[in-house]
């Protein structure tokens, strides 16, 4: 999701504040779309952009936290920052505890609600490309054989070709062949580039 494209889903029964909302992100860059109920949220939510959800506790209808909680069945990623008075702080906490972004307490600061948003934007960011990597990187492992995957365990603790292919029985050309799969399956074109590839994965799981 490029900068340029952020948006920010805003659920709140409040016409007046969430108009108030939408020309604030605007301000700053940020495009806003605003959801009258829980239920018209629920409606658009499979065709709506990735985006952070700021969302109010109490409205009519369906809450903010059974809204929450309905998101969290359907396995949406997507950041939720609570919006809440001072009385619904513990439910809040609750919240989060279960996978809410943040919680911000009314009557908020407009700059810092903001600037709460774009860090749950940018840690979004971060995990989608992330994600996008391990996925692109498991795909290519699942491409290996078991053979393959046993040799390249072996690149990856340092053992040269004849050490593994005296520990396997094998001759030394077919651990070479191995080898050069292995390679052009895993996109690289060292046993250097193999192990930051699969650090890189480790780092992102």
């Amino acid at each position: 999701m490029e900068s340029g494209a952020r948006i920010v889903h805003i659920v709140d029964d409040d016409s007046v504040l969430s108009d108030a909302l939408c020309f604030l992100f605007r301000s700053r860059g940020v495009d806003a779309i605003p959801y009258l109920s829980a239920e018209s949220f629920l409606n658009m939510s499979g065709q709506m952009k990735p985006g952070c959800i700021l969302l109010d506790v109490r409205m009519s209808g369906m809450s903010g936290p059974e809204l929450f909680e309905r998101l969290r069945a359907q396995n949406c990623q997507l950041p939720v920052i609570f919006l809440t008075g001072h009385g619904d702080v513990p439910m809040a906490v609750n919240a989060l505890k279960n996978g809410a972004f943040d919680f911000v307490e009314k009557p908020f600061n407009d700059n810092a609600l903001v600037d709460r948003v774009l860090d749950a934007l940018n840690q979004f960011e971060r995990a989608t490309r992330e994600r996008a990597t391990r996925e692109r990187i498991d795909a290519r492992l699942a491409t290996l054989s078991e053979r393959e995957q046993e040799i390249m365990q072996a690149l990856l603790e340092g053992r040269m070709n004849k050490v593994i292919a005296d520990d396997l029985g094998i001759a030394m050309r077919t651990v070479e062949v191995h080898r050069a799969r292995i390679f052009e399956k895993m996109g690289v074109r060292s046993a250097v580039e193999l192990a930051n590839l699969i650090a890189l994965r480790r780092h992102t799981a």
